[in-house]
């Protein structure tokens, strides 16, 4: 089961990391503006929907392999190789989150533009997320 325990640990690794550097963003925001601080906290919790990633993939791996359907070190090859992944795609959403957040304290017209980039650094763990689900079904 070291496998899927690498790919949860490394989602939630890298989720905690993103949420972390986007709430600091946050913080110092929210400390000089008056207003909009909803959207500020909400940008700075994007990041940790790749822990979501890493605990379905920890599940259905711990299934397959008890099913006999994947074996122990291909886990571990899945489990590092995708965690690695998501642990990069939520450092970087988190990068990004704290950068949106400046610019939309600046100017909040561009607030949905911002959550655009954040999607487009998610769509690679949900790359990483769907190429595993291809590998172990």
């Amino acid at each position: 089961m070291i496998g899927p325990g690498i790919v949860l640990g490394l989602g939630c690794l890298g989720s905690s990391i993103g949420c972390g550097i986007a709430g600091m963003a946050s913080h110092g925001v929210m400390s000089r503006v008056d207003e909009g601080y909803g959207k500020f906290i909400g940008m700075s919790a994007i990041p940790s929907s790749q822990s979501i990633y890493g605990f379905v993939l920890m599940i259905l791996m711990k299934n397959s392999i008890l099913a006999g359907t994947l074996t122990s070190l291909a886990a571990v090859g899945i489990g590092t190789s995708v965690g690695i992944a998501i642990m990069a795609s939520s450092i970087y959403q988190g990068k990004c989150a704290a950068t949106a957040i400046q610019a939309t304290a600046k100017q909040p017209a561009i607030y949905g533009k911002c959550l655009a980039a954040l999607g487009i650094v998610e769509s690679f763990a949900l790359f990483a997320f769907v190429f595993a689900l291809l590998i172990i079904s």
